[in-house]
Parts: structure tokens; C-alpha cells; sequence
């Protein structure tokens, strides 16, 4: 019981939470896979360095965390995600929704139980509380994608200030897809191998020598263009780095639509890599949003009337519900049905 209102009747808060979610919650057990092939000497060091640091402290930590900080998980042919840092973890989103002010006497199930609630029910605030900052390598068409997503602090490379690597991105064959007769900005299926095998061979040439201009323009002595105007050559399959901050609750709204089968294959490969890095910092969020957003099936109130009929041996046809073709397809792909003839 707490104090009450205006009334001065005391309020009955819900205790335990509804608990939807297993017991014990514990850390997804696959292991994150580390490259440090894919950083420069300098920064091998640098992180061997940051990792030898030892500081004790009060504030909440995570050992999973701990043992990715500053480590590259590789992404693609060159890129990587790396945890710069963190703040808070499961019980920090607990902590914020009860306004605690420390771990009390609850238990990893009744915590896991209000996470699951409070993502049921849309309570987003009390993920706000938690933040990660990722230092990132990828393809620049990836970042144009990427930078879509405005509720995070981002700082990029500069190629005005340094000049840019020799470094881009060649596809697997398998991930050059042929363009899609019902979305226009995606793909479907893999193109033949001989598709594949001259695609790459242009889009490496296509570098090598936009590159050699580049340096070129780089190399003229006196007459050297400046930097920030000889890089606009270059072409969007160039790796660019930056550092990323994110709360959690827009980290999820970000992994939601990026590790998304229709996302294109290049920022779900990153999208995937940072939500293997999220299930191990926060297993009882993980376990929620995988629950209820990542895998859950939002449908339309036309799409309800028809399932609803189905469930009660009424079966309506979805032309008659109002169902457009696209939004009929949809929904059959989401239940796993077979399309229409």
C-alpha cells in the first residue's frame, strides 16, 4: 500500500507485476564473436591499453559488458561494432519504474517480471534510462540508412580534417539480390553468380580508380586539392567511422525495423551484430522485446475482423474485409500461409 490522492484512501499497487517471462532470465549464452584483424595497430594497442585498466566502482555494471568493452565484433567484409560504454542494466529500467533507491529485496524474476510489463504495455521511459555508445565502421550507403534514426548523438570521421583509407566494401556474391517486382526499395533472391562475379569486378574497379584520383588530387604538391573537396569522387561503398549513443528505448525502435527482414541486408548485418551485444547487457529486456516487438505481429483492425471470423469458423475472404493486395500478402507472409494463386 502507498499514500493515497487528493482522496486520502491509500492505493493498492499491483505486486507481484503479471509475469510472462522464463525463471531464471540469464545472458544469451552464444558467444559474441571478437576480430581484431579489422583495427589498425594503433588501435589494437590503444584497446589492449583501456583494457588493462582496473577501477573499481559503485555504479551498476554488467560482466558481459565488461568483457565486450573496446572489443571489435566484426560486420561485413571490413567493418565492425565496438562498446565504448555503458550505462545501467536490467535493474536500472526496474530502479526507474518503482523511483528506488537501491536493489531492495526483489528478485531477478519479479524484476524480469515488471520489464515485461512495462514492454507489453508500452511503458518506454523507464528504457531511457539505460544508454550505450558504439564506436561503428561501415559502409557510408549503410551510415546514409543508418543516420535516419535522429534520436542519437552521432560524431563521424572527418574526411575535411584526415584523409580517408583505402577502404570499401565488396559484397558477398549472396548479398547482391535482384530487384524486387513489389517493393521498389528492396530485393529478392541472390542474381546468378555470373551477375555477381562482374558486379564486383566493376564496383572494384570502379574504386581503385576513383581512389587513385583521389590521392592523386591529394599528391599535387603545391597545387594538392584540399581534402574536404577531393574526397566527392569517392564512391558510397567507402568505409566511414563514428561514435553512436543511444538510449535503450530507441536503440530497440532502431533494432525493431533495422533486424527486420525487409530491411536490406548490409544495416541488418550490423542491426543483428548490436542486438547479440544487447541480449547479453540486458537478458530480461532482450527477452521482452524479442517477445513482444521483435517477433510479435502488428495487424491492421481490417486484419483483426478477418482473423477473428477464422478463429469462429466464419472465414472471411480479405478482399471482402477491405484488405488491400499488398497489406493481404503481408499479413498471409506474417501467419506463414501460403500466397494466393
Amino acid at each position: 500500500m502507498v499514500p493515497g490522492g487528493r482522496s486520502g484512501r491509500p492505493r493498492t499497487v499491483p505486486d507481484p507485476y503479471p509475469l510472462l517471462v522464463p525463471d531464471p532470465i540469464e545472458p544469451d549464452q552464444t558467444p559474441v564473436p571478437i576480430d581484431t584483424t579489422r583495427l589498425t595497430t594503433e588501435q589494437v594497442a590503444d584497446i589492449a591499453t583501456q583494457r588493462a585498466v582496473q577501477v573499481p566502482t559503485r555504479r551498476a555494471t554488467s560482466e558481459a559488458m565488461e568483457q565486450l568493452l573496446f572489443q571489435p565484433v566484426p560486420v561485413l567484409d571490413q567493418g565492425f561494432v565496438r562498446v565504448v560504454d555503458y550505462m545501467g542494466d536490467d535493474h536500472a529500467i526496474v530502479q526507474a519504474a518503482r523511483v528506488s533507491y537501491g536493489a531492495g529485496t526483489r528478485t531477478v524474476r519479479s524484476d524480469a517480471g515488471l520489464i515485461d510489463y512495462l514492454m507489453r504495455h508500452q511503458h518506454t521511459s523507464p528504457f531511457e534510462m539505460c544508454e550505450l555508445k558504439l564506436h561503428v565502421k561501415l559502409p557510408v550507403f549503410v551510415a546514409r540508412q543508418w543516420i535516419r534514426h535522429r534520436t542519437a548523438s552521432v560524431n563521424e570521421y572527418s574526411g575535411r580534417y584526415s584523409e580517408i583509407a583505402d577502404t570499401f566494401y565488396d559484397p558477398a556474391p549472396d548479398a547482391i539480390g535482384r530487384q524486387s517486382a513489389t517493393n521498389r526499395q528492396g530485393s529478392t533472391g541472390a542474381v546468378s553468380a555470373e551477375v555477381a562475379d562482374a558486379a564486383r569486378t566493376r564496383w572494384r574497379e570502379d574504386a581503385d580508380c576513383a581512389y587513385q584520383h583521389y590521392r592523386d588530387l591529394l599528391d599535387a604538391g603545391d597545387e594538392a586539392v584540399a581534402r574536404e573537396v577531393a574526397r566527392i569522387g569517392l564512391p558510397l561503398s567507402h568505409y566511414t567511422e563514428w561514435y553512436w549513443k543511444v538510449d535503450l528505448h530507441n536503440l530497440l525502435r532502431f533494432l525493431e525495423l533495422r533486424m527486420d527482414r525487409h530491411a536490406q541486408h548490409e544495416i541488418r548485418a550490423y542491426a543483428t551484430a548490436i542486438g547479440s551485444i544487447v541480449a547479453a547487457w540486458v537478458p530480461a529486456t532482450w527477452a521482452s522485446f524479442t517477445a513482444h516487438r521483435l517477433d510479435a505481429l502488428r495487424i491492421s483492425g481490417r486484419a483483426r475482423t478477418v482473423i477473428s471470423a477464422a478463429l469462429e469458423g466464419q472465414p472471411l475472404a480479405l478482399g471482402e474485409a477491405g484488405l488491400s493486395t499488398g497489406e493481404a500478402r503481408e499479413l498471409r507472409e506474417a501467419l506463414g500461409l501460403e500466397p494466393d494463386a
